[in-house]
């Protein structure tokens, strides 16, 4: 088990569970601003498993990867599993624009080139990015451990709402295990930075919502679903997602909007303000992540582990 320089506090929580060492990784940087990686324990004939998630500077990290990726392959390691709790790029999946890179796929072909011969990973952005790998995928979702964190607490007037249409099956599997109705936004992206939700579909008057989405970046898609939610009289706002990037200051802005009771993420990449913002609560996925690996390593099903998601 090696980590790089993204995320060492949840590579250490995996090792942690698993009862296994977290094996040093050298990382040199030299004058001309080139990196070098050496894995420093023996990976011949070895079941290796390298921890990196693509979290900002994502290029850097992602460059630290391929590199530990291609050490790995180099020492003769019998498997390579790419651990990438969030991958970044699942995002750039299509072509939405004439002449545009579809990243979620060169990048996936980056790392089966670099030396991975096997990934696991959690909640992509969207499910078809897992066919741009020509090695094996174990794709996971947090679905379990965000609804446990609401489990016990009061629903009886909640519904869940996803902020598109795009993430309305993983909503309706997430209001399933809490049993409760499923609306969604009807969204259209102009920018990064700029989204329009025109209506909600489904009863969400005088309502309190739990909002589900996969990643929140700046948030723009969160303030204006809250925006449209208000206009129906919901009582009370809670956000649920995986992947809490939070950049350019987007949780101070989510969590000063009146409505918003609490914020809900997992730990797939280190979040900014936690510990510090009263309204944030962040889950370990790390307990998920090990028996993930425990089961890859011992040639067991991860499906039947994480099926239900």
């Amino acid at each position: 088990m090696f980590s790089g320089s993204a995320h060492p506090e949840l590579a250490a929580e995996i090792c942690a569970a698993l009862g296994e060492p977290l094996l040093p990784v050298r990382l040199r940087r030299f004058a001309n601003d080139c990196l070098e990686v050496q894995l420093q324990s023996n990976c011949r004939e070895r079941d290796v498993f390298l921890i990196q998630t693509l979290a900002p500077p994502v290029q850097e990290h992602l460059v630290e990867f391929l590199l530990m990726l291609d050490a790995a392959r180099g020492a003769s390691a019998a498997r390579v599993t790419a651990v990438i709790p969030h991958y970044a790029y699942a995002r750039s999946d299509k072509k939405h624009m004439p002449r545009i890179s579809i990243g979620g796929r060169l990048v996936a072909d980056l790392l089966v080139t670099a030396g991975a011969s096997r990934v696991l990973t959690m909640t992509l952005h969207n499910s078809q990015v897992h066919g741009f790998f020509s090695v094996p995928v174990d794709h996971l979702h947090a679905l379990r451990e965000l609804a446990g964190h609401f489990h016990g607490q009061d629903l009886a007037n909640t519904v869940v709402v996803s902020p598109d249409l795009g993430n309305a099956k993983n909503a309706a599997a997430f209001a399933s295990r809490l049993g409760l109705p499923v609306a969604a936004g009807a969204k259209e992206r102009f920018s990064d930075e700029k989204v329009r939700i025109t209506s909600i579909i489904g009863d969400v008057d005088g309502k309190d919502v739990i909002v589900l989405d996969d990643e929140i970046a700046r948030g723009t898609t969160i303030i204006e679903l809250v925006d449209r939610l208000r206009e129906h009289g919901v009582t009370s706002v809670r956000i649920a997602c995986t992947h809490g990037l939070f950049a350019a200051g987007s949780l101070e802005r989510i969590a000063a909007i009146p409505e918003v009771q609490e914020i809900v993420c997992t730990n797939t990449v280190p979040v900014p303000g936690a510990g510090m913002e009263p309204k944030l609560t962040v889950i370990s996925i790390a307990p998920a992540l090990a028996e993930a690996i425990r089961r890859i390593h011992w040639g067991e099903s991860v499906s039947a582990l994480f099926g239900q998601h």
